[in-house]
């Protein structure tokens, strides 16, 4: 019998050293290949984020207004003084941001808030199998995969006060109102951003919680029924802790989107925000493309992206002692 390793080859004659083995030469340039396929990514990202980032910064710190649009690299260097304008609370400039910032914190607290709570709850309705769940999944999910603006535009007309639907619904059909409210101005304004919020992001906290329990084995709720645990102790004592992890990075992302959020009131209200719903990144944009003082908005802007580092980090470091003192 041939050996298929020697086949080919002539015989050694006895004795005789066996004859080197051929090393096989890698090509060069193969280990490169996946950075040469993330190049693209790489560049398009330096591109759209971190050279705007970096230029935000430097404009930070110059007197840049509407007379040097044309070449802002003339304008004057400022040092901090547009920051220390924006963190004069008992200024007019400083005394409107303050009051942005909490609307922006109340507004994050109650949009993320519901959307989690929504988010649960429909996820562990539809954890078990029935007839049309997966219909019901789908419609679950069409806030989340329509076009923001699409979507917002649409609430705004139903938010409108005499043909609005909202309003004809509140008060032609169910007579809860004496009156017809006003819902894009006014008070009703926060209550209006928070609806159409909730409406769009609750669908994410739905999807991640759905795929976190499928992690949950069913044996465990099994194991708790016999044990006479009923529904509301079974999601208290296996649902939650067992999403535990999920919800950490669920909360901190939705707490990002949320407080960054520019599209849904400005598509909603326009160029200007009612001052109940005066979200910080409709302020800084008022701030800059409204008053021409693109200096005061970027200082405003610096302010924000630390504010939200530093939220992020205490947030990281709290999960993560936690943690670990768990374990």
């Amino acid at each position: 019998m041939i050996d298929r390793r020697t086949a080919g080859q002539e015989a050694a004659p006895q004795g005789a050293a066996p004859a080197p083995r051929r090393r096989r030469h890698h090509k060069p340039g193969r280990g490169a290949l996946p950075y040469l396929l993330l190049l693209p990514a790489l560049l398009a990202e330096l591109l759209i984020h971190l050279v705007p980032m970096v230029t935000g910064i430097v404009m930070a710190f110059k007197q840049l207004t509407q007379f040097f649009i044309r070449d802002w690299s003339a304008a004057p260097w400022s040092g901090f003084d547009n920051f220390s304008v924006a963190l004069e609370f008992n200024a007019p400039i400083g005394k409107a941001l303050l009051n942005s910032f909490w609307v922006t914190c109340l507004f994050t607290v109650g949009s993320v808030g519901l959307s989690w709570l929504i988010g649960v709850a429909a996820s562990i309705f539809t954890q078990d199998a029935f007839r049309g769940r997966g219909l019901l999944r789908a419609a679950f999910m069409l806030p989340y995969a329509l076009p923001v603006f699409a979507a917002v535009i649409t609430w705004s007309f139903m938010f409108q006060r005499d043909t609005g639907l909202i309003n004809h619904l509140l008060h032609d059909q169910l007579h809860l109102t004496d009156d017809k409210p006003f819902w894009l101005i006014g008070d009703n304004s926060f209550w209006a951003l928070l609806i159409v919020s909730v409406w769009k992001s609750w669908p994410f906290a739905f999807l991640t919680l759905t795929a976190g329990l499928q992690n949950i084995p069913r044996e465990l709720y099994e194991a708790a029924a016999l044990d006479g645990a009923g529904v509301w102790q079974q999601i208290r004592r296996i649902t939650l802790p067992s999403l535990r992890p999920v919800n950490l990075v669920l909360v901190l992302v939705l707490f990002l989107w949320t407080f960054n959020d520019f599209n849904t009131p400005f598509v909603l209200f326009g160029k200007s925000a009612p001052q109940a719903a005066d979200l910080i990144s409709i302020h800084i944009y008022q701030s800059s493309f409204i008053t021409w003082n693109f200096g005061q908005g970027s200082a405003m802007s610096v302010l924000l992206l630390l504010f939200l580092l530093l939220v992020t980090a205490v947030y990281l470091v709290a999960t993560n002692r936690r943690r670990g003192e768990a374990e």
